[in-house]
């Protein structure tokens, strides 16, 4: 299991050509208390940086871009309920979706830890 960064802080675990995504701690500190999370449902097709849903907080709203080309294959429907969860634990159980990619060599263009932790510092 692998995980990357984008520079829209987001992160994806990937398992096989299945990847589950959020958004990182430092995004989560950064938008402050999430009151809101709008979600595409799953079926929905998309395009790497597609917008592919929009997390509202009490400062500003922010766009969620889709760091791969894919399919949306299951919904975190906890998060239309829980918004909060994504200030609480946003690289674990408050996850947004789960993907299927439709181009692995795309994951090359994303970051590691390492990288994503040198890009916020």
């Amino acid at each position: 299991m692998a995980t990357y960064y984008s520079e829209e802080h987001e992160w994806l675990t990937v398992e096989g050509d299945v990847a589950t995504l959020g958004i990182t701690k430092h995004a989560a500190e950064q938008l402050g208390e999430v009151v809101f999370v709008e979600q595409q449902e799953a079926g929905d097709e998309f395009e790497k940086d597609g917008e592919i849903g929009v997390i509202e907080s009490v400062k500003a709203a922010s766009e969620l871009y889709a760091p791969v080309d894919g399919e949306i294959v299951e919904v975190n429907e906890t998060l239309a309920d829980n918004p909060g969860a994504l200030n609480d634990d946003p690289e674990g159980e408050a996850w947004i979706y789960k993907i299927k990619i439709a181009d692995a060599a795309q994951l090359e263009d994303l970051m590691d830890e390492a990288g994503y932790k040198a890009f916020i510092g």
